[in-house]
């Protein structure tokens, strides 16, 4: 037992000695990984020129050529094919243009991989060996691909795809440990902090693939809020909100704890930045409390109608900083949320969306006014966006002027976004119908003019 102690021991101090050394030896310099990525470039070239690995290009070439042939056969079928989808979700709809842009590309790894497996079974392994790595990487990069169509800005997404593309060609040729270091050699040092090549490209791909992470769950979730009915607008828009700044903050930290980034300086940060809000940025901060006001009192919500000074339209979304407001002519107002709270704002459609609108004419004296008053009833009712239950139209009489009966005439509607002005407009077309069809004339003020002679003035003879 001794013995084997020693011998254990003896093993241990050796294991130590030599990850010591290992430790302790200097990483190699950009020099050293050069050279040697040079060489095993010139040893891939060299094996290029031996017999099976040329026969491996020419098949590798053929393939590709079939490929390119087939797509531009099968690309026009699937082109009308596509157009004949009806109602598909928008996701499918992007995926089907990915397969017919990358359609060569999809048949080029079916046919590559067929090739590999029939040369493995009728041939040595080794024979098929550059074959396999094309089929390797064609897979890898359509993957990429089809992965990153989850990435909606289109700079991001050609930014990761083609570090992908490359990242991956790197890996499956078996040169990641040299590219790295490459990467990792060409840095700047900031006080303690090293800042190198490989760190702000794992930097830029880890935030980038948190982002499209967070953005496809933040939009798949915002669907499902607006699809659930008990949910009121007001709630839902809430949710979505709160919602996307915890995934976006917690993907924010994720990827600096990927990256190795010491988290706890941040809490200074949050300091200075707390103390530029208050100073510096009053306005935005009082309009995101206004936002999260709005929202919480339900006193505006995503369809209502409202009227702010000479502002008069529906409301077409709620931002953290501000409100859509579209009016009739087309025109979108974007209204800081501080304007909302603290300027009087009418809402046509707070409570219900029934709405009193009141019109105002005259009638000739000589004119029955029970008759006007019933005639101006059936007048309103018979304009389409005026309801008769169960607010009816009412007519009453408001005052004798000096040459006319006058009238008012109140009648409801329950579509306010479909404008006030025009359906004034249709009643009094209606009123001016009825009362020529019943001989009510609509008078207007006339003056009598006299012209007096002057005495004094002798009279021509």
């Amino acid at each position: 037992m001794t013995e084997e102690t020693t011998q254990a021991d003896e093993t241990t101090t050796t294991l130590e000695t030599i990850e010591g050394t290992a430790a302790e030896a200097p990483a190699p310099d950009t020099q050293e990984i050069v050279l040697s990525l040079w060489e095993q470039f010139l040893s891939f070239a060299e094996g290029l020129v031996r017999p099976w690995n040329a026969y491996q290009i020419a098949i590798a070439l053929g393939v590709l050529a079939i490929s390119l042939i087939l797509a531009q056969v099968l690309k026009p079928r699937m082109y009308e094919w596509m157009k004949e989808r009806e109602g598909w979700p928008k996701w499918r709809y992007r995926y089907l243009v990915t397969t017919h842009r990358r359609l060569a590309l999809i048949i080029f790894v079916v046919l590559i991989w067929l090739t590999v497996w029939i040369m493995r079974g009728v041939t040595w392994p080794s024979r098929s060996y550059i074959l396999a790595v094309l089929a390797n990487l064609s897979t890898a990069w359509l993957v990429v691909v089809v992965v990153l169509r989850l990435v909606n800005n289109a700079f991001l997404r050609s930014v990761l795809r083609y570090g992908a593309w490359i990242w991956v060609t790197v890996s499956i040729l078996g040169l990641s440990e040299e590219t790295m270091q490459l990467l990792d050699s060409a840095a700047i040092e900031l006080g303690d902090a090293r800042i190198s090549v490989w760190l702000a490209a794992k930097a830029i791909v880890m935030l980038g693939i948190t982002i499209a992470v967070v953005r496809f769950l933040s939009r798949k979730t915002a669907t499902t809020i607006r699809d659930n009915d008990a949910v009121s607008p007001t709630m839902q828009v809430l949710f979505i909100k709160i919602l996307q700044v915890f995934l976006y903050g917690l993907a924010f930290i994720v990827g600096l704890r990927t990256l190795g980034f010491d988290l706890r300086g941040l809490a200074v940060l949050s300091g200075f930045i707390g103390v530029g809000l208050g100073f510096g940025l009053q306005k935005v901060v009082s309009n995101l409390v206004s936002g999260v006001i709005i929202l919480l009192d339900k006193s505006i919500k995503p369809g209502d109608v409202i009227s702010l000074g000479d502002t008069f339209g529906w409301i077409n979304s709620l931002g953290a900083r501000y409100v859509s407001v579209v009016t009739r002519d087309g025109k979108e107002f974007l209204i800081p949320n501080e304007d909302l709270i603290t300027n009087q704002v009418v809402n046509w459609s707070h409570t219900n969306s029934f709405v009193r609108l009141d019109i105002f004419f005259g009638t000739a004296y000589g004119d029955d006014p029970h008759k006007v008053r019933r005639i101006a009833v059936d007048a309103a009712k018979s304009v389409n966006r005026v309801l008769t239950y169960p607010n009816t139209p009412v007519c009453h009489i408001v005052g004798f002027g000096d040459s006319s009966v006058d009238y008012i005439l109140r009648f409801w509607i329950q579509d306010p976004t479909g404008g006030l002005t025009n359906i004034r407009g249709n009643v009094y077309l209606a009123l001016w119908d009825a009362f020529q069809e019943h001989d009510i004339s609509i008078p207007f003020p006339q003056r009598e003019l006299r012209m007096l002679e002057d005495p004094e003035t002798p009279a021509s003879s």
